[in-house]
């Protein structure tokens, strides 16, 4: 398939969008030569060249993004920012030393983060006050007794939680038991991803609405855009899912498409129902449970569907069906609260694999890739760029080998029957949500 610029269509529908207007940065246009090339400005994308500037402090980078910066998947998620992850399933002592890992990554993308919106004054909502699981049917009542063994056997810090005291907290009667887990932090994605792009090293240099349409192997690499060219030595690729697009990864990683829809400004009195926390975040302990959050500019965000659509975002019709299911899970955790409109609804999409791995490493000669981070991307995703960038200098670190340890990708088939599968994966795994949808 021949790459053009409609290739990485977007949209105006999202976080960026409760943000006041930002000045883009030009595109690329004329014949470029630079040591070091990062495609992809999202949280993988803008960790990695800025770690590539401290490496090369007098050397020249580019960093394209086929999108603004904010339109991309980093600034569409929900804005958890995950220290601890959760695996799903019973407690397995055999992959103990897996999940201490894959925590090790989390935590260090979570300690370069908060370095970097406190060192560099980012406005991104940042609130580090943990995370709270959620359960309301027997699945994910189930859950429940695995995820707090886990959390016990691996001395995470947490507090059980009964339906009263989520009432208390969250405003809402729906769930029936919940685990504050204490450490991981709720931003405004947009916000973030923004004031990282605007606050880079002087030696990198942002080209937004610049896709890369052909890559042509030798020595040097080149490039080819809408508008110009660039030869690089070596090419870091921070594009996640639409790695695919570019010839990398094809059949390991797909795009599932999530939506999610916003709440206007809340007055007060509407504030005052919801319990005794400013801001919060829920994540469903079933696996295809909504995630629903307390924003700190006083706005509930609810996302609760995700389906194999192309890996591209929900044109309006299809975005205006699915704000009906936002509406029905918002009537049911906030009846006091269903005079409320949705003022935004958005969509979203994330890499992932079939067997929930994480790509890192070398793919061909001078040629990186990092990505596909199964829904868990702000916090291992900047972990993964700076280690990136490290391994592509020849660095040696624990960080390097965690991310290293990823166990190998299952190969996905060949459209049509990836469709097929992908979106009667999806609906089956939709079909068992309750009353945590």
């Amino acid at each position: 398939m021949k790459l053009t610029h409609e290739s990485f269509i977007s949209d105006q529908h999202g976080w960026a969008e409760l943000l006041s207007e930002r000045k883009a940065s030009k595109p690329l246009t004329g014949n470029h030569r630079v040591p070091w090339v990062v495609v992809g400005a999202g949280v993988t994308g803008l960790a990695c060249a800025r770690q590539l500037a401290a490496l090369h402090p007098n050397q020249d980078i580019i960093l394209l993004d086929a999108r603004k910066v904010g339109q991309g998947a980093s600034a569409r998620s929900s804005g958890f920012a995950m220290d601890n992850s959760r695996f799903g399933g019973p407690f397995k002592t055999s992959q103990v030393d897996t999940y201490r890992r894959i925590n090790r990554i989390n935590q260090a993308g979570l300690n370069i983060l908060r370095r970097q919106t406190s060192e560099l004054g980012i406005e991104c909502q940042w609130h580090e006050e943990g995370v709270i699981h959620t359960a309301a049917d027997q699945k994910s009542i189930k859950e429940y007794g695995d995820y707090l063994n886990y959390l016990e056997t691996l001395e995470i810090p947490h507090t059980h939680l009964d339906a009263d005291a989520i009432n208390s907290k969250l405003g809402t009667s729906l769930y029936q038991l919940g685990i504050h887990v204490h450490t991981g932090a709720l931003v405004q994605p947009a916000a973030l991803v923004r004031g990282l792009a605007d606050n880079l090293p002087p030696n990198v240099t942002l080209y937004e609405q610049s896709p890369v349409l052909k890559i042509d192997d030798g020595q040097p690499l080149i490039l080819s855009l809408p508008n110009g060219t660039v030869h690089t030595d070596k090419l870091i690729l921070a594009t996640n899912y639409e790695a695919s697009k570019l010839g990398f990864l094809n059949r390991y990683l797909t795009g599932i498409t999530l939506s999610g829809s916003f709440t206007r400004v809340l007055s007060d009195e509407e504030l005052s129902s919801l319990g005794n926390l400013k801001q919060w975040g829920v994540l469903s302990l079933h696996n295809a449970g909504a995630t629903v959050r307390l924003t700190a500019d006083k706005r509930i965000c609810l996302r609760n569907t995700a389906e194999y659509h192309g890996g591209v975002l929900l044109n309006d019709t299809k975005l205006a069906q699915r704000k009906n299911t936002h509406r029905a899970a918002f009537k049911n955790r906030f009846p006091q609260l269903q005079h409320v409109p949705f003022e935004y609804s958005w969509s979203g999409v994330e890499g992932i694999s079939r067997n929930n791995t994480n790509f890192f490493g070398q793919q061909k000669n001078n040629v990186f890739y990092a990505g596909g981070y199964n829904g868990s991307g702000i916090s291992r995703g900047t972990a993964f760029g700076t280690a990136l960038a490290d391994y592509a200098n020849a660095g040696q670190s624990q960080l390097i080998e965690d991310c290293l340890a990823s166990v190998p990708a299952v190969w996905t088939p060949p459209r049509p029957f990836l469709d097929v599968g992908a979106f009667l994966s999806a609906k089956l795994q939709f079909l068992s949500v309750r009353k945590d949808k």
